[in-house]
């Protein structure tokens, strides 16, 4: 079955959407991912963030060993414009990206102004798993007293983008998504802290 630009991409986003507004909750994107073949050097539900968050308003940046042909299929096919990584909208991190990759995004995004803070970036980073992971201990808007997450990503990520959201309402948005076509999305009003074992 093929996927249907307008609802399963659609699907996705309210499930994007749900998942922005409730912090630690994993959606499952397999119906809409599911029906698209690996392949173009990212995962099934990075092409599904792709489908639903680019066009020619905005600019991208990919970090991958692929970098030239990803970015070439994203802006082929959305018509967004390729950018450095101090000015680009959406990052996307890919799973065979250099380690130190995630943390220079990090350090490197833009995360808006006072007066514009809409003006930041978001990333889509790309995990192996949401599951067996780093234990993480979410607080904010949207979770209850606590919420608990797993992400299998190597690096100090949570420092970086700890201290790139340290002012609000600055800061960067970030996508998690796995091989097994799930999401994990961690606004910029999100604490993140390693859970500790008890």
């Amino acid at each position: 079955m093929k996927l249907d630009l307008v609802h399963d991409v659609q699907r996705a986003y309210r499930k994007l959407i749900d998942s922005l507004s409730r912090p630690g909750v994993v959606t499952d994107l397999t119906e809409e991912a599911g029906k698209l073949e690996t392949g173009n050097g990212c995962l099934p539900a990075t092409r599904i963030m792709a489908e639903m968050l680019l066009d020619t308003e905005v600019s991208l940046k990919v970090f991958s060993e692929r970098e030239t042909q990803v970015t070439q299929w994203f802006k082929q096919t959305s018509y967004a414009r390729e950018a450095e990584v101090s000015e680009a909208d959406y990052i996307f991190v890919l799973r065979d990206a250099q380690p130190n990759d995630l943390l220079q995004a990090l350090q490197a995004a833009k995360i808006g102004d006072l007066r514009d803070p809409h003006f930041s970036a978001t990333l889509i980073i790309e995990t192996e798993s949401l599951y067996g992971g780093t234990k993480l201990r979410l607080t904010g808007p949207g979770i209850q007293a606590f919420s608990s997450a797993e992400v299998l990503l190597s690096g100090n990520w949570m420092d970086a983008r700890a201290e790139r959201n340290a002012e609000y309402p600055l800061g960067l948005d970030c996508i998690f998504v796995d091989a097994n076509h799930r999401l994990l999305a961690l606004p910029r009003t999100t604490q993140v802290q390693v859970e500790e074992d008890k």
